[in-house]
């Protein structure tokens, strides 16, 4: 389970993120919305210990991110697809990651196949399209067979047939009994992969609760969004 408790971070006099309490539990997707700037990002860099906390606390399973010797075998993330050096291949970056985690080489082929990037393991990161960069990134999150998967942003660059893989593979890890936790901006790919929604808006917690229960009453997930978050769009 991931826990934040109070999570608050200011930069200089502005709030990015304030008093966050949440558990995002395990056998579920959670989708985690929020208009732009109300601090989703710097959450998910919080939890994987890329930002310090102004004041409380990030954990995984009890613990923050960088007091696991070995992270990538207990959380698997993705953040920035292009952050890959362009003259390294696939398969090399991926071996890398399983180099400084003692991740055994037979499971950078294994995410490879898995993300469809078989056939271009050895081909130079810098060729590859938006979708493949993506795809080698989420290879990349699950490179250490972790047991909670944070994803910003997943359907990036990926035409329809890799929206319906990613779809897929969210739902197939909750229910291996997986923590998966999801930013994204496209709230119809939410409403149907989504079991559990948390909203935020200026950094606050505007929503914690079932996807079934935020829609109840409205004739989407987009138009119950936008109630949720009237008032909190930055201008």
């Amino acid at each position: 389970m991931m826990t934040l408790e109070k999570l608050t971070k200011r930069f200089g006099a502005t709030v990015a993120v304030d008093g966050l309490d949440v558990e995002i539990r395990p056998g579920r997707v959670t989708g985690f919305l929020g208009p732009n700037g109300a601090g989703k990002s710097t959450t998910m860099r919080m939890i994987l210990d890329l930002d310090r906390p102004t004041s409380g606390r990030a954990l995984l399973d009890g613990r923050s991110y960088s007091a696991y010797e070995w992270p990538l075998r207990h959380v698997g993330a993705l953040l920035e697809a292009g952050a890959v050096h362009p003259g390294r291949t696939g398969r090399n970056h991926l071996l890398a990651m399983a180099r400084s985690n003692a991740i055994p080489v037979r499971r950078v082929d294994e995410v490879l196949e898995l993300a469809g990037l078989g056939g271009s393991a050895r081909k130079r990161a810098g060729a590859y399209s938006m979708g493949m960069r993506q795809r080698l990134g989420i290879a990349g999150a699950l490179l250490g067979d972790p047991p909670v998967v944070v994803l910003d942003e997943p359907v990036n660059g990926l035409d329809p047939d890799g929206v319906r893989w990613i779809r897929g593979l969210m739902r197939g890890l909750a229910a291996e009994g997986r923590t998966v936790f999801v930013s994204s901006h496209l709230l119809s790919e939410m409403q149907v992969t989504a079991d559990h929604l948390i909203v935020i808006g200026r950094g606050r917690l505007l929503a914690d609760a079932p996807l079934a229960e935020i829609v109840a009453g409205h004739a989407s997930l987009e138009d119950a969004y936008y109630q949720l978050t009237d008032g909190s769009v930055l201008s």
